[in-house]
């Protein structure tokens, strides 16, 4: 950071303003490139820290309400404009990947990426049969590098537990395991080819979204092969503006899109910032890259839903009652204080579009309601957490009239009536009537033993009644034999000192 032309940043930090004026002493404070602005500055000190570092920045440039506006617009080229790497490299690994020529396995290959990022970067081709595709292709030594980050990150976390009291409760730990499970699963693009035909399977003939074919006879481990789309990227809005887009109903669907893979088909593409994103004029969505996916447990699925459906209703009561039910918040904390807690954040954000609410305010007090309540973090949540932000993020680019309550609540109405309702409980009872009439045939001998084991544990509870009953009455006895011992001693004392 210091040799970025950072050092501002470093030294305001807590752990460095006793020792702050050693910067003077390190070359990288002289010779650096402070002529930049700070935004170019951030950008490369990210893109030379690494994968990990430029995904977060890429995180952070789909939140403009949070950064200032020349920081958030240099952040946007980590999202498809990180420096590429060699045109013989990418050869190299597509030839050992596929044992052949790529003259062989393509009829043409472009040599210039037409996109690159922190994992890998992407060329265009065309098959012999003619098709147009695109071939992604891994970064080289990308796994090196990401296994050092994430052993810095397990130390960080390491330490942060032992000296910062708050990393327990953030789970510092589990958090880090989680993301080295997600970011080590980017890694492998079978995996990705994979999660890209069954979101496409899940949106199959949809108005909304369209994922492109995955080609399989050419994707391997460090190299895919995928249909090659058109649209335009979702953060050019002069290029949809120009195109006469349909920027409301574009956010409405964004959000229907992310509570339909959620809550539909729990699995939900989770690394949805607008460089993986395009538009389809006038308001249908393509997507690419399927690195990153998340789904949850069946109960963290039910549990967050019901607190969104609870929320969307202003039902706060319920809100504090499910995050104690489910084990977020300690079983010891007052409902009513949490309630108005949640209320004091909530409230105030109603009714209102994206652009009139402050979602900086909102996450600051958020962390205060968390930190003084002792709510632990949910790791398993954390993708979840990632990709809302991503897609709030989007919604307010696009149409910051939207009103996101409204939008989300009617699906999740829909959703609880198709799992809870009475359709959905006779489906449940028809699915496991197979291994109910399985189990048909043993049901006598199961209720003959049923009912002798309750014969047995009756007898067996009245027996034991019994035996209390006997003990009890010889505890009354010794108890009176004691106290009649205790008086005769005492008569005799007292008599003997009497004579004497």
């Amino acid at each position: 950071m210091v040799s970025h032309g950072l050092d501002e940043i470093v030294l305001k930090t807590h752990l460095f303003r006793p020792i702050r004026y050693l910067v003077y002493f390190t070359p990288g404070y002289w010779f650096t490139k402070k002529n930049q602005p700070r935004g170019v500055r951030i950008r490369e000190a990210l893109e030379e820290l690494g994968p990990i570092y430029v995904k977060f920045g890429q995180t952070l440039s789909t939140r403009k309400d949070l950064l200032p506006e020349d920081i958030a617009d240099e952040l946007v080229k980590l999202q498809d404009r990180v420096p590429p790497f060699s045109t013989e490299t990418a050869t190299r690994i597509i030839e050992q990947q596929l044992q052949q020529k790529v003259s062989q396995a393509f009829a043409e290959f472009d040599p210039e990426p037409l996109a690159s990022a922190s994992v890998a970067q992407v060329h265009t081709a065309t098959l012999h049969s003619g098709e147009k595709v695109i071939v992604k292709v891994l970064r080289p030594d990308i796994e090196d590098r990401i296994h050092s980050d994430v052993n810095l990150l397990f130390e960080i976390a390491r330490l942060a537990e032992r000296f910062w009291q708050d990393a327990k409760r953030l789970r510092a730990m589990e958090v880090v395991t989680e993301f080295e499970k997600t970011i080590l699963d980017e890694l492998d693009l079978i995996r990705e080819a994979s999660n890209a035909t069954k979101i496409r399977s899940n949106f199959e003939d949809s108005e909304m979204l369209y994922i492109p074919k995955v080609h399989w006879p050419l994707t391997r481990t460090k190299i895919m092969v995928m249909e090659r789309i058109h649209g335009i990227p979702v953060g050019e809005i002069e290029k949809l503006q120009a195109g006469k887009a349909d920027f409301k109903l574009l956010a409405e669907r964004g959000v229907e899109i992310f509570f339909t893979q959620v809550f539909r088909d729990n699995f939900f593409h989770a690394d949805m910032h607008p460089g993986n994103i395009f538009v389809d004029l006038p308001a249908k969505y393509l997507a690419v890259d399927f690195g990153i996916v998340g789904s949850l447990s069946e109960t963290d699925q039910h549990y967050l839903a019901e607190n969104f459906l609870a929320f969307f209703n202003r039902d706060y009561r319920h809100v504090a009652e499910m995050h104690i039910e489910s084990g977020w918040v300690p079983p010891t904390t007052r409902v009513e204080e949490f309630e108005a807690a949640i209320r004091s954040v909530c409230d105030p954000i109603f009714d209102k579009p994206l652009k009139d609410i402050s979602f900086g305010l909102v996450l600051l007090r958020l962390f205060q309601t968390a930190r003084r309540f002792d709510m632990v973090v949910q790791p398993q949540l954390v993708l979840l957490q990632k990709t809302l932000l991503n897609i709030e993020g989007l919604g307010r680019q696009l149409y910051p009239d939207l009103d996101l309550w409204q939008t989300a609540k009617p699906f999740l109405e829909n959703w609880f009536k198709e799992k809870m309702g009475p359709k959905a409980k006779l489906k449940t009872a028809m699915k496991q009537f197979p291994q109910i009439a399985e189990h048909f045939p043993e049901l006598p001998t199961m209720l003959f033993q049923a009912v002798d084991s309750a014969r047995k544990s009756k007898q067996q509870l009245e027996l034991n009644q019994q035996e209390i009953k006997d003990l009890r009455k010889q505890i009354d006895n010794n108890h009176e034999n004691t106290i009649w011992a205790i008086l005769t001693s005492a008569a005799v004392i007292a008599t003997a000192v009497f004579f004497n």
